[in-house]
């Protein structure tokens, strides 16, 4: 146990007061601060949480990741701390999600923790200050603190009307371009009104093929699906991605399933969790984005490069991921329950993983599962 989960994470997960989006905010004030932190100090922390070795790199669509634990997105959503997360150990960054207006979100409260689950639900609802502000933060940032690859998730704006959403969505592209070493197109979020009618073969092929025509620089493009489409419906997603020559899948959003969690009443609001909207992440979620992976690496024979996202909290659980079909995976709920060491716990449990298997490399370890 380290000094996060035996002291800080009590204080932080204490009372009705530790808000958790009071929280959130602290904490991305005191990352966007790294920044501008003495080199020595920098030093420091990368010493601390950063862990290099040549088996855990990867290079997919021509962008090299130093390891496969990434930051998933919706935690820097406009970019500020953008030259912070390779000090703090990941391999990459996925910004977002932004969209092309900026917007307030949902009503407060909106981001719960449910600790016996070690599980979050959010309704956030896309709360960001628009494309062109992420892009000011991303032109600001030195290019010497650009140690990663840094993916930004793009979503709907939520007054613009669902028959407009392939122009929102391409104008927020055409504004990042040159800032993300790939890019997500998120349809799969919960908390937009209708948003996860995009992922429907005709609305997703729109939103596809206006950014892929306009995609002269060739920036990989992925899409982030939910955990809860049926078999068929992820099928009819991959068969978009085969015909528009997509970069890879993002598995999974979060989930709006309430099935088998120990957590009843939400404390705060003191009502029923099935009467809360909003997404399920973290443990609840790691079985079912496993099973995902496991039915997209076979329907592709494992050709398209998958993101594995869900219930990450152990080198075990990413391990999964990995061998599931997963090229790289995500952290986020995993992150804030186990601390900023958890990374680093990550890359060496999958280091002795490969030495126990005699594998070289963790490419070597995409999708092995399969080959039992």
């Amino acid at each position: 146990m380290d000094i996060y989960q035996v002291i800080i994470r009590p204080i932080l997960f204490s009372g009705l007061r530790a808000d958790p989006e009071w929280i959130h905010q602290q904490t991305m004030s005191i990352f966007r601060n790294l920044e501008q932190a003495p080199s020595w100090a920098q030093a420091k922390l990368e010493q601390s949480l950063c862990l290099t070795d040549v088996r855990l790199e990867q290079t997919l669509w021509g962008v090299k990741f130093p390891n496969p634990v990434g930051l998933a997105a919706g935690f820097d959503k406009d970019g500020v701390a953008a030259g912070i997360w390779g000090l703090l150990g990941f391999g990459y960054a996925e910004l977002g999600t932004v969209t092309l207006q900026a917007q307030l979100g949902n009503p407060r409260p909106r981001l719960f923790r449910l600790p016996a689950d070690k599980a979050a639900l959010n309704r956030m609802g896309f709360n960001n200050r628009g494309a062109a502000a992420m892009a000011t933060e991303l032109a600001q940032l030195k290019s010497s603190s650009r140690k990663i690859p840094i993916g930004i998730n793009l979503g709907k704006s939520k007054v613009t009307p669902i028959e407009e959403a392939a122009v929102d969505y391409l104008g927020s592209f055409r504004t990042l371009l040159d800032w993300g070493d790939y890019f997500v197109i998120n349809v799969s979020s919960p908390n937009t009104i209708g948003l996860r009618s995009l992922q429907s073969t005709d609305q997703l092929s729109a939103i596809v093929d206006a950014l892929q025509q306009d995609n002269i620089a060739q920036k990989p493009l992925l899409v982030k699906i939910a955990p809860d489409l049926e078999w068929e419906a992820i099928a009819q997603v991959l068969d978009v991605a085969k015909k528009y020559q997509l970069a890879g899948i993002i598995a999974t959003n979060t989930t709006i399933s309430r099935e088998n969690l120990k957590t009843q009443i939400i404390k705060t609001t003191g009502k029923d969790i099935r009467e809360e909207a909003g997404g399920i992440s973290g443990a609840p979620l790691r079985e079912r984005s496993t099973e995902v992976i496991r039915f997209i690496w076979q329907h592709t024979q494992g050709r398209l490069p998958i993101i594995g996202v869900g219930g990450i909290f152990t080198p075990v659980d990413a391990w999964e991921k990995i061998t599931a079909g997963a090229s790289l995976i995500q952290v986020y709920t995993g992150w804030t329950y186990e601390g900023p060491w958890v990374v680093r716990r990550i890359l060496e449990g999958l280091l002795l993983k490969l030495e126990e298997q005699g594998l070289a490399s963790i490419s070597e370890a995409v999708g092995r599962q399969h080959l039992h």
